[in-house]
């Protein structure tokens, strides 16, 4: 079954959102990294915290993307 309009919008938008919090965990973990190395670990520590945060944000978003998809969430 097709997603109609809003449903294949609401997908987009989800994906889009995941892959920006994908990305900013990234560029944090390469941060958190440089910190490390420059003797802030707590520092480190706190931006991993972060990252882990987003990364679940992520998974979620990627799961109700998919949620959409199967039409489990849907918008009429």
């Amino acid at each position: 079954m097709l997603l109609n309009k809003p449903e294949h919008e609401l997908r987009s938008d989800f994906q889009n959102l995941a892959s920006d919090l994908r990305w900013s965990a990234v560029e944090l973990k390469g941060i958190a990294e440089r910190l490390r190395q420059t003797g802030s670990e707590v520092d480190a520590e706190a931006l991993l915290k972060t990252c882990q945060v987003l990364e679940t944000a992520e998974e979620r978003l990627a799961t109700y993307a998919d949620e959409v998809k199967a039409h489990r969430i849907s918008l009429k």
